[in-house]
C-alpha cells in the first residue's frame, strides 16, 4: 500500500512525499507557518503518472492542514486547479 509521508526541516519547509521500494516517486513541496500551509510544487515521476499519486498527496496535505487549523495557499498549479474545480470540498482550508 502506498503511504504519503511528511518531511519538514527546522524552518518548517519540506514536502509530502511517496516512496516505492526506497525510491521517491512523488513530492508536494510545502512551507508551513503559524497560520498557513503554502504549496509550491507537486510532481510525480513520469513513469508513475495516472495512478492517482498526486491526489493522494493532495488529500494528505489537506487533512494535515485541517488538523493543524491551517489555511492552504495553493501556489502550485495542480493544487490551485483542484481547489478551483472543487471549491466546496476545499473552501474551509483555501486561503484565496
Amino acid at each position: 500500500m502506498i503511504e504519503v509521508k511528511l518531511r519538514l526541516d527546522e524552518r518548517k519547509r519540506g514536502a509530502f512525499y511517496i516512496e516505492e521500494e526506497g525510491k521517491q516517486i512523488g513530492e508536494m513541496v510545502v512551507g508551513v507557518s503559524d497560520t498557513a500551509l503554502t504549496v509550491y510544487h507537486t510532481e510525480v515521476d513520469e513513469n508513475m503518472s495516472g495512478k492517482g499519486y498526486a491526489k493522494l498527496m493532495l488529500d494528505e496535505m489537506v487533512g494535515y492542514a485541517r488538523k493543524q487549523n491551517l489555511q492552504v495557499v495553493p501556489l502550485c498549479e495542480y493544487v490551485h486547479v483542484q481547489f478551483t474545480k472543487h471549491p466546496d470540498e476545499f473552501q474551509d482550508v483555501w486561503r484565496k
